[in-house]
């Protein structure tokens, strides 16, 4: 009978082969599967598209016009030995670093805090007629920087980002996730907003090769054009644009001039950035070199309190929105979610890149990207070698500013294209944690609408009204004014505190009790049929393991990077045991 039925069933599969592209596809996805050198190259290079987008945004807000194509080059060179480190001893899910939202919104709190404004008004008095310009704007974002990879680094190391990962349910992780694809709609508006033909062309081609081309194409080249619909989209959209631009029927602007047009910033931001520009000291050449190694900056980062503030509130923010990268790339990936372990060194290896960057001269932090996260449920493409190859492509742009000047002259209204059609993944992952809760339960119903719109209205509301902080104090000002308007920490503390203050049962929380133990897992995991032994995907290469068991690193500060310890444990099953009299070993960590 069981050999009958074994052969059904390898028959039945014989039959019908499993395809990769439908939906349930993602299943056959490997993090250690390596694509052909052909294929990998190209994916490769669609990575550094999708990073390319968030530089743009970040950079461009922060830097000016003609300093840009060296910055980008300095993000870039290490963004890439960041991206290294993170597929080899971090987390090892393939994530790409690079620049986010999380150090945007601080630094452009820090950059309206450094115009002089009289601090006992509230808000009623008048504008000073002379604004006192700030000695080193850019050194004191560098400064920010430098606190903000040490924040990082703090959290990783004590373990607290593993530890709050490992409590919280799918009634957490569901609001974290779409509150985070939700913070990026105002900007990919803002660069859509530069030619919204671009913008519509590149999101229409989007779609069309990721979703649609199956339905008119029963050819071998729609898997290929699947997993390089980001790089073919935006090529084509490039393309489109250059001609129109050459013909003259196309004028392309910068994020400056889009500022000055849209009014998105107060008054006060806008004369600190020219008063920020002006005063620029990064650099003092403007010519763009081929080959420009990043060398250390002349002078040190400035430690000033309020940059200080800017770099906690930076650093607590990019660590929320870390972890909630790491779990919509497992989820995409079908893979067990990240241990605790996993997601220690993963935010180590985040806090360690931003503190490289902000030492070498960088004014801004860096940490996992969501898009290129969310580019695996566009491309079903999930390779750690591919994530590594883009690693080294973004060291080769780093050392040439003239190749990053490449990346600078794609359209913006492109980067919002593909900001837009990423982020979106990331809202329908959070979207799928919901199954797995009681979502017609009187508290999830509170505790999901309450979170998700106080998440959005609050920090709107504090963006607007910033003179409503004033504690007298500058440096908690800042403090307060920026972590008050970031989005993702909103709503991580609030989903985390109301799932455990708002009483409710395990099976309504979408929790469970393991059999024998007094520790809960979710059901998300536990029906979606996940291993809680430690997996493959997570395992740090046998030398570093090496390295952490050594005696002088087996506690503080690597105690929360290592791995558990794992014990064979023997239970008797009671029907193999009656049939076979044998006894099935079960592995389990401690």
């Amino acid at each position: 009978m069981v050999k009958s039925d074994g052969s059904k069933n390898l028959a039945a599969c014989e039959e019908e082969p499993l395809d990769p592209y439908q939906a349930g596809g993602i299943k056959s996805l490997e993090v250690n599967f390596s694509p052909s050198l052909l294929l990998n190259i190209p994916l490769a290079l669609q990575h550094v598209l999708v990073q390319s987008s968030l530089c743009a945004l970040v950079v461009g807000l922060l830097i000016h016009e003609v300093d840009k194509e060296r910055v980008v080059a300095h993000v870039l060179f290490y963004s890439g030995i960041s991206t290294l480190l993170q597929s080899w001893v971090g987390s090892r899910l393939p994530l790409i670093q690079a620049p986010s939202l999380d150090f945007l919104i601080p630094a452009m709190t820090l950059i309206s805090a450094q115009a002089e404004i009289p601090v006992a008004c509230r808000g009623q008095c008048l504008k000073p007629e002379e604004t006192v310009a700030p000695e080193h704007p850019i050194r004191e974002l560098r400064g920010m920087t430098v606190v903000t990879g040490v924040v990082q680094l703090a959290l990783g190391l004590t373990g607290v980002s593993g530890f709050a990962l490992g409590r919280s349910g799918p009634l957490v992780l569901a609001p974290l996730l779409c509150i985070l694809g939700f913070s990026i709609y105002r900007n990919a508006a803002l660069l859509c907003s530069d030619h919204w033909g671009m913008a519509a062309l590149a999101i229409m081609l989007l779609v069309i090769l990721s979703q649609h081309l199956h339905s008119f194409l029963r050819l071998s080249v729609f898997p290929l054009c699947r997993k390089l619909c980001v790089l073919l989209s935006v090529m084509l959209t490039w393309g489109v644009c250059a001609a129109l631009i050459k013909w003259g029927h196309v004028h392309l602007t910068s994020i400056a001039q889009i500022l000055s047009t849209e009014r998105v910033l107060n008054d006060t931001f806008i004369q600190s950035m020219n008063t920020m520009n002006s005063s620029n000291i990064l650099f003092s050449n403007h010519i763009v070199p081929w080959l420009y190694f990043p060398l250390p900056a002349s002078a040190l980062p400035l430690m000033s309190g309020k940059s200080i503030a800017a770099g906690v509130a930076g650093g607590l923010s990019a660590s929320v929105s870390s972890t909630a990268v790491y779990v919509v790339a497992a989820r995409l990936l079908k893979a067990p979610v990240p241990p605790a372990h996993a997601c220690n060194r993963g935010l180590c290896v985040d806090g360690l890149g931003s503190l490289l960057t902000g030492l070498m001269g960088a004014p801004v932090g860096l940490c996992s990207s969501v898009p290129n996260a969310c580019v695996i449920g566009l491309n079903q493409s999930g390779s750690r070698s591919t994530v590594q190859l883009a690693g080294v492509f973004l060291l080769i742009l780093g050392v040439s500013p003239q190749l990053a000047r490449i990346l600078c002259s794609v359209p913006l209204a492109v980067h919002g294209a593909v900001l837009s059609v990423t982020y979106t993944i990331a809202i329908a992952t959070g979207i799928t944690y919901f199954q797995h809760a009681d979502v017609d339960s009187g508290r999830n119903i509170f505790n999901i609408g309450f979170t998700m719109f106080m998440s959005l209205a609050l920090p709107r509301w504090f963006t607007i009204h910033s003179e409503f902080i004033q504690t007298g104090s500058p440096s908690v000002d800042v403090l307060l004014q920026s972590l008050l308007t970031l989005p993702v920490f909103f709503v991580g503390v609030l989903a985390f505190f109301l799932e455990l203050t708002v009483s409710g049962s395990l099976s309504e929380r979408g929790l469970l009790r393991r059999q024998g133990t007094n520790k809960i897992q979710s059901l998300a995991d536990q029906q979606q049929g996940y291993s809680y032994s430690p997996d493959s995907v997570y395992d740090p290469p046998p030398l570093f393991l090496k390295l952490l068991e050594l005696r002088g690193l087996r506690t503080v500060p690597f105690c929360a990077c290592r791995t558990p310890n794992i014990e064979v444990v023997t239970v008797t099953v009671p029907e193999m045991s009656n049939l076979l009299g044998e006894k099935d070993p079960v592995v389990s960590s401690t």
